[in-house]
């Protein structure tokens, strides 16, 4: 197996710390949502994800869970960089952001594009040889498995829509390469194809929900970008619907926004200069090139997406390490290879001699520094794998052995797992933020700064319990100030991450 795999495999062991993995998890056991109102129509996007992952913990819990998402996150990398070059500089990259591969329903939709990604190509290709009858049931096959793969993504992720969108892509790029003097196509060909692509598109349809699936990616995206007054906030105040150039100004991340900002504008720059030389030709080096224009187009439409919003750059990732260059201009194994080649010079060869190495140390010494750090990271974990800094783990154990008659109010965070773990008392909020109305996330979002609104809503929703984080997340401090002076409100609950109050 390839490096980066293996190496993703292992920097992916790490507890349970996407918060949002809870609420799947209480859904896959049975449909919940808060005891708030919510948007309609309810589109559970999510539920083959839920069922998988649920599956999953039933049998070993959150460990065999961490290890499932691990084994998946290798995979994903072994679609992508099966046949890209391996380098130093590439494994460093993926240590610096280990932390964002958690089980999320967006893995599923990265290991669905992987199978498009080496696929989709070759069902596109016009092949000579389709008289054969080998070639055309091998053809048919790979068209089955598409169309099977895509109706499955839709009740994965909202995101099922990159796959008809990468499909629409192969097929322009093959269209244009006919164009402009490649292998020429004919009408019947182009009609096949394009009905393939619609296909795709039309895979909603055969749903239940039928249009509001077919329609959920466009609410997603209007969240993420902000394009309507109502979603503004969302796209505003949630931290991984922000850009990296957002988040490095207001100080958060500041390494990782950097790198982040970094890759982009070079996945942007290398797309471009990628597409304006890979014009049309015929032959074996038509396919290369054609395959190639599709690489870098995907790898500009991620980094665009990756640099509009911090969450999207694991799409960004797998693509950049994945692209196959057989030029070199921008693989990362270039780069290393250059500043090797430096040390190599006639006039530093002298003065580094006593510290020259050979190109299997210069890479394995640092990538064993990065194993040691990673396996001294595991120390801070324990087995049970869940991030009791982010859950309310102890406060959720207590909370159930002490029931209260009224509504609980809770932060967004801390909502999915309560309502796994105890779901008779239903929650205020959860991560399903796009299951809430601007006004009411406004609302909420404005509890932290006007404890005086909270006090009221409290009274007039029949709020008696609250729970808020003291660390991770930790936006409540002027309202909890306000409740320990308020004579109704007492602390009947505190461990170093969280605090419940109860009103009397």
């Amino acid at each position: 197996m390839p490096l980066l795999p293996i190496a993703v495999i292992l920097f992916s062991i790490f507890p349970l710390t996407d918060t949002d993995i809870w609420w799947h998890l209480a859904c896959a056991r049975e449909w919940v949502t808060t005891w708030t109102p919510v948007r309609m129509p309810v589109v559970n996007v999510h539920e083959y994800f839920q069922l998988v992952v649920g599956f999953v913990y039933s049998f070993g819990g959150a460990p065999l869970l961490v290890a499932f998402k691990a084994i998946l996150w290798g995979t994903v990398f072994a679609l992508f960089v099966c046949r890209a070059r391996q380098s130093l500089v590439a494994v460093v990259l993926l240590f610096i952001f280990r932390y964002h591969f958690e089980i999320r329903p967006v893995l599923f939709s990265l290991l669905f594009l992987g199978i498009y990604w080496n696929i989709l190509p070759r069902i596109f290709e016009d092949c000579r040889c389709d008289s054969r009858k080998g070639a055309a049931i091998s053809r048919c096959c790979f068209v089955a498995l598409i169309l099977a793969i895509q109706w499955l993504w839709c009740k994965f992720q909202g995101l099922y829509i990159l796959g008809p969108l990468f499909a629409l892509l192969v097929l322009f790029a093959k269209i244009w390469n006919s164009r402009k003097g490649g292998e020429k196509l004919s009408p019947k060909a182009v009609a096949w194809r394009v009905a393939f692509v619609l296909a795709l598109f039309a895979m909603p349809f055969l749903h239940r929900e039928g249009l509001n699936l077919f329609l959920y990616p466009f609410g997603l995206l209007d969240r993420l970008l902000g394009l309507t007054p109502s979603a503004a906030i969302f796209a505003s105040e949630i931290a991984e619907n922000r850009s990296p150039i957002t988040l490095l100004l207001a100080g958060e991340n500041v390494l990782e926004s950097v790198l982040m900002i970094a890759l982009c504008m070079m996945g942007i720059f290398a797309g471009l200069h990628c597409l304006r030389h890979s014009g049309a030709t015929k032959g074996s080096e038509a396919t290369s090139r054609n395959h190639l224009g599709i690489q870098c187009a995907a790898l500009l439409v991620t980094s665009v997406l990756a640099l509009v919003a911090e969450r999207n750059f694991v799409l960004l990732l797998p693509v950049l390490l994945g692209i196959k260059n057989d030029h070199d201009h921008f693989s990362f194994k270039h780069l290393g290879s250059k500043f090797y080649n430096l040390l190599e010079t006639p006039r530093l060869r002298n003065s580094v001699a006593p510290l020259r190495m050979t190109r299997s140390y210069f890479f394995l010494l640092p990538v064993f520094f990065l194993l040691g750090l990673w396996a001294r990271s595991l120390s801070a974990y324990d087995f049970s794998m869940v991030a009791y800094q982010r859950v309310p783990v102890d406060a959720a154990n207590w909370m159930q052995k002490h029931p209260h008659s009224g509504r609980l109010f809770n932060d967004d965070r801390a909502g999915g797992y309560l309502a796994f773990v105890n779901p008779d008392d239903s929650t205020y909020i959860d991560g399903r933020f796009i299951l809430k109305t601007a006004e009411f996330f406004e609302n909420y979002l404005a509890y932290a700064a006007y404890p005086e609104r909270f006090l009221s809503d409290a009274d007039s929703l029949n709020m008696d319990r609250a729970i808020f984080p003291l660390r991770y997340y930790a936006r409540w401090e002027t309202l909890l100030q306000s409740l320990e002076k308020d004579s109704r409100w007492h602390p009947v609950y505190r461990d170093e991450y969280f605090v419940v109050f109860d009103k009397h």
